[in-house]
């Protein structure tokens, strides 16, 4: 399987989850305690989205001549994410409760804090202004978008320990996503030779010219996309 980031062993795709009931009551379900509960998991059609989704990811695989063996997916302990990922494994033919699918808490959903928490989705652009004017600065109680890095940063770490020549699933949501893209995109364009390790490259680039516009590389729910 060919590299496509020199300083990463893996090759990488994201997944948002498919639509769920917040998305469809327009809630912001941000927290650990409220997104693990099984009434906020996935919509109907998100089920149907996540199927569309493993069943291109199943295309990729084929066409990049990548065996479901050297497949692991990733994914958040929210119920959105956990339903979207066993679709998505179920899709494969890949036994969810296996060595191949982890959830980690690192790819939890960004907590945007209690001021936030169980309003509306109108609430966002006042997040993504204050990202875009200050991504070290967190929403009142809630997580900016440097905390987010970090925690990905050491997810990223966790799966380049454990695997190599793998095809790796990440599957979470809208914010964690966008700003994954963002700084591996980044990592990309300013990676040299004389920084090591997945975790220093990240923090190189953690900067507020590329945290801050996170937004540039959002996703529909259930999009699948290949990091490159």
């Amino acid at each position: 399987m060919a590299e496509i980031f020199s300083f990463l062993r893996n090759t990488y795709w994201v997944l948002r989850h498919g639509k769920s009931v917040p998305n469809e009551r327009g809630l912001i379900v941000s927290s650990l305690e409220n997104g693990t509960l099984p009434e906020y998991g996935l919509a109907s059609e998100g089920v149907e989205q996540a199927r569309s989704a493993g069943e291109l990811f199943s295309k990729e695989l084929k066409d990049g001549n990548i065996l479901l063996e050297n497949v692991r997916i990733c994914y958040s302990p929210f119920s959105r994410t956990t339903q979207t990922a066993e679709v998505v494994a179920n899709v494969l033919g890949i036994p969810f409760q296996s060595s191949q699918c982890k959830v980690m808490v690192e790819l939890r959903e960004r907590f945007f804090g209690p001021s936030f928490e169980l309003l509306s989705h109108d609430k966002y652009p006042e997040i993504w202004a204050l990202d875009a004017k200050d991504p070290f600065m967190p929403p009142e109680g809630g997580e900016s978008v440097s905390h987010v890095v970090s925690r990905l940063s050491k997810a990223l770490e966790n799966i380049e320990t454990e695997c190599q020549g793998c095809a790796i699933l990440v599957v979470s949501h809208g914010d964690p996503l966008q700003i994954l893209q963002a700084i591996l995109h980044a990592a990309k364009l300013d990676h040299t030779s004389q920084v090591d390790g997945v975790s220093s490259i990240i923090e190189a680039v953690k900067v507020p010219p590329v945290l801050s516009q996170h937004r540039k590389f959002a996703l529909q729910t259930a999009e699948l996309r290949q990091i490159k």
